[in-house]
């Protein structure tokens, strides 16, 4: 899992594109958890964690552009 602090470092187009792979992931691992296929359901909690910390580095560039 990377960290705010790294996350900050990488230009806005860049973090679109990674945001966008976790999430397709998260879809992934939700399904494989439907069908009990995920061994570690916490998974899918840190993956939803990524997302989210990725998407308020996201913001707050957004903000400071403007």
């Amino acid at each position: 899992m990377k960290k705010a602090h790294d996350l900050r470092d990488l230009p806005l187009e860049e973090l679109e594109s990674l945001v966008q792979e976790k999430a397709e992931e998260l879809m992934n691992l939700r399904i494989q958890l439907r069908t009990h296929q995920l061994d570690n359901a916490l998974q899918v909690r840190e993956m939803r964690r990524e997302v989210a910390i990725i998407n308020t580095v996201m913001t707050e560039k957004k903000k400071a552009q403007t």
